[in-house]
């Protein structure tokens, strides 16, 4: 049995209900085990297995060598990524992850507990769904795994070692072309323009200088602030949520960046849903009064948050008084830039999101992702001077006007 897992190899589904016999104790030989794969994603391949008699679950994500879609290689080492994080997630802020039961370096399988009560957010969002305790869940995820994770509140050697461990060469790459790069540079020719918005998107992106250097700043920030362990990738279908609260899945992109990543992922990707609401579904008040109230209030309460782990969390004196409030303005600042690159770079990058991709070709499409491109800018080049929530609404409601 041991020999047959001493190599890695890709598992099928009868493979994934053999191994949870084999090389977990969650199951036995005696259970009437079945098993589906229900990755959606392009990296990783996700097997739910479970007994047809109780219904008792278990999740196997396992890594392989080669990408889905394109058969480009990558590193195994990234799911052992995102076992470490999950982890340390899981103490920091165990009510908002998924519990992890075993990961295998060699396979490098990844078993945790079953979420299925808890639904896809973007899709739940795209139906028009709302859910009134996902802000008060996002912010405290936010704060409590974050800043923990900081030099202000680790010992600095352990904090080195946790920096080399999460080194995560090959997914920040990705991050650093399609987020920071592509959509303002588009070198590789990968960008996909709508049609009849080309030459918008060539003086809006390429060809302002202003932009491209604010984005340079945050580009840098991204590549070189190692300031808190980061999920890396936290956009609305890596937030699973029912009416009791969230779980966060997938850091499979974290590494050591700049806490307001994640949070700027949130906040941007919840623009996408209120845009298609707003152009497509303009009479659903309830649902387009919901979504700009939880994105004004993800805004004020992971400040308010933060400031509330800050003062638990962090003792040395230094960073007390005006330092304290310097920190958590850059978090801030940082927060609505990053926000403002995710919220461009789905739109014309290679890699939609639903909330753009469903809207059909037309003057309404074209509409909607100029408002998207031009409140990203306006988040970009203004981050440092929004102060509340109700400001960053406000931006987005002045450029789409009659639309709200």
């Amino acid at each position: 049995m041991d020999n047959k897992y001493a190599k890695h190899f890709l598992m099928n589904a009868e493979d994934a209900k053999q191994y949870c016999i084999d090389k977990l104790t969650f199951f036995n030989a005696d259970n009437k085990l079945a098993c589906c794969e229900i990755g959606d994603g392009n990296i990783n391949y996700v097997f739910k297995v479970w007994d047809e008699n109780t219904g008792k679950s278990i999740i196997i994500k396992q890594a392989d060598k080669l990408l889905r879609s394109s058969g480009r290689p990558l590193d195994l080492h990234r799911n052992k990524i995102e076992a470490e994080i999950l982890q340390i997630e899981g103490k920091l802020a165990p009510e908002y992850v998924p519990t992890v039961y075993n990961y295998d370096e060699i396979m490098c399988a990844l078993c945790m507990e079953d979420i299925s009560a808890y639904k896809n957010l973007r899709t739940e969002l795209l139906a028009g769904k709302t859910f009134d305790k996902l802000a008060e869940g996002i912010t405290s995820f936010l704060a409590n795994t974050l800043l923990p994770t900081t030099d202000l509140c680790m010992n600095r050697a352990e904090k080195k070692e946790r920096v080399k461990l999460f080194t995560n060469v090959e997914l920040c790459d990705i991050s650093e072309d399609l987020v920071f790069t592509e959509p303002y540079y588009n070198y590789k020719k990968r960008n996909i323009i709508t049609k009849g918005n080309e030459d918008f998107v060539k003086q809006h992106l390429y060809q302002d200088e202003k932009l491209k250097c604010e984005v340079g700043v945050l580009r840098n920030k991204f590549m070189n602030n190692t300031q808190a362990l980061i999920h890396g990738d936290l956009h609305s279908g890596s937030i699973f949520a029912n009416e009791d609260g969230i779980k966060v899945i997938d850091p499979e992109f974290a590494f050591y960046g700049p806490m307001g990543y994640d949070s700027g992922n949130v906040i941007g990707n919840m623009f996408f849903s209120w845009a298609n609401k707003a152009y497509l579904d303009s009479d659903n008040t309830d649902f387009l009064n919901w979504v700009e109230n939880s994105i004004a209030k993800v805004y004020d309460l992971f400040e308010i948050k933060l400031g509330e782990v800050y003062d638990k969390e962090v003792l040395f004196p230094f960073y007390q008084g005006e330092f304290k409030q310097r920190y958590i303005a850059s978090v801030m600042a940082d927060t609505m830039g990053l926000a403002g690159t995710e919220m461009i770079r789905r739109v014309v990058g290679d890699s939609k999101v639903a909330e753009v991709k469903s809207v059909p070709e037309g003057k309404v499409k074209l509409q909607m992702e100029r408002a998207l491109i031009l409140t990203g800018i306006n988040f970009i080049k203004k981050r440092s001077k929004y102060s509340c929530g109700k400001e960053i609404v406000d931006e987005f409601k002045a450029i789409v006007g009659d639309k709200l």
